[in-house]
């Protein structure tokens, strides 16, 4: 495993849409597990995607306190209600922002052994997994921040 570097706010690689990930193979099980030591070495590191380190595969990892999920082409297939959030991201040190997101959200993916997953969130979680799909479409959270 290895720290990769965090790629921060005007970055262009930022704003690129990432590709679909065609097999699970021990290079994404080995990138996965790079930016889960990337997440965990951050203050705050509730996400990351691919994008944030240089990589623009559709690869997500999140641990909001109940463990680590690791998720190969994630994709939001329902979502209901909506929430007033405040968000941070590790590609924007000391920016935070209120957002307006889903509060539940159903996500389909592959996990680490290429396996379908099926992840449902809310709250928070639901937030995070909103936020991180997002990078992978090359959205960032400050653009979709509102004023109150």
């Amino acid at each position: 495993m290895a720290l990769r570097q965090i790629r921060l706010n005007d970055d262009p690689i930022l704003r690129k849409k990432s590709r679909e990930v065609p097999e699970v193979t021990d290079e994404v099980r080995t990138i996965l597990e790079d930016m889960a030591e990337t997440m965990y070495h951050t203050e705050n590191g509730g996400g990351l995607a691919a994008c944030q380190v240089g990589i623009l595969r559709r690869l997500v990892v999140i641990d909001m306190g109940t463990g680590l999920i690791k998720l190969v082409n994630p994709r939001i297939v329902k979502q209901s209600g909506t929430q007033i959030c405040m968000e941070g991201c590790l590609s924007f040190p000391n920016v935070w922002g209120k957002t307006v997101r889903p509060k539940k959200v159903v996500v389909e993916a592959l996990d680490e052994n290429g396996e379908p997953a099926v992840i449902h969130g809310s709250g928070d979680m639901a937030k995070c997994l909103c936020h991180e799909i997002d990078h992978l479409d090359g959205i960032v959270f400050t653009d979709l921040m509102i004023q109150e």
